[in-house]
């Protein structure tokens, strides 16, 4: 009994071919399902896979600007069918060959590229790894569906550096934002300040016309009930009366003084006399009610 069946009747699985040799020399590809060989004259030495594999590829390899990276390159490629032969008699180690193009084209592409371009043309490389690899495994029997570039791994001490370099310029940015800020913050407070003294200034100018007004028409009106007097008698006695007035109202909260060594001697001359003079008109009424 030999795998999958026996001595005469061997099994494939689906999405599988075999490979039967006849003492030891190629006969014919077996597909998926029963297939009757004339053991031990032939047997099937290999099978060979349809479905989809991928290879994962890590390669290192210097940028443009000096800057050692780790690339990685994931590959998925098949079986032609109909290049059976080709794949299993012409090509040993398919993943070993894809493995070398693939160092090939990453090695010749990215030293020619600044570590940003090369984050920016990640597409740019894998297509250049699929091109490669698709016309050279062709002749090999095997098709190469995708070349994917998956990873950019530059050192550790170059990620931080690259961090605090965005880190800076964003910095810098929020810091130039800031001050664009301030500067539209205190040009409208200026404008604001500005606005608010002239409506100011409009509201005393208009103000002082009303005043002027008033007094225009109480001097006509005073001109024209009192006869014989003058526009400037009327305006000596307007004004003597805002002079009572504002009097009054300082006087009403305050007590002015005047602040003068002769004024202060004089108040106690003052004080010392009504003081005499109080005590003088207490004894003279005491003896007059004594008597």
């Amino acid at each position: 009994m030999c795998d999958d069946g026996f001595c005469c009747f061997q099994c494939i699985r689906t999405k599988e071919i075999g490979v039967i040799e006849n003492l030891g020399q190629y006969k014919r590809l077996a597909g998926p399902g029963l297939s009757c060989i004339l053991y031990p004259l032939e047997s099937i030495v290999g099978k060979l896979s349809l479905r989809i594999q991928q290879i994962d590829v890590r390669c290192e390899t210097k940028t443009k600007d000096n800057v050692f990276v780790q690339i990685g390159v994931a590959v998925q490629f098949r079986v032609i069918e109909e290049s059976a032969y080709d794949a299993y008699y012409r090509l040993e180690n398919p993943s070993g060959q894809i493995q070398s193009y693939v160092f090939d084209v990453v090695r010749s592409t990215l030293p020619r590229m600044e570590l940003d371009d090369a984050f920016a043309n990640k597409d740019q490389i894998a297509a250049a790894i699929f091109e490669q690899l698709q016309d050279v495994m062709r002749d090999y029997g095997y098709e190469i569906l995708a070349s994917l570039l998956v990873d950019i791994s530059p050192d550790a001490k170059v990620k931080v550096s690259m961090n605090e370099i965005n880190a800076s310029k964003r910095l810098k940015a929020a810091a130039e934002h800031k001050a664009e800020a301030d500067k539209i913050r205190q040009v409208k407070a200026a404008e604001a300040d500005a606005e608010a003294k002239y409506l100011s200034g409009m509201g005393v100018a208009r103000q002082r016309k009303a005043i002027a007004e008033g007094l225009q028409n109480s001097v006509f009106d005073f001109s024209q009930e009192i006869h014989g007097s003058s526009p400037k008698d009327v305006m000596d006695i307007i004004l003597l009366t805002q002079y009572f007035d504002t009097l009054d109202n300082v006087g009403a909260d305050s007590l002015i003084l005047e602040h003068d060594p002769q004024v202060v001697g004089s108040l106690q001359r003052q004080l010392r006399t009504s003081t005499a003079a109080n005590r003088s008109a207490t004894v003279a009424e005491n003896k007059n009610s004594f008597f």
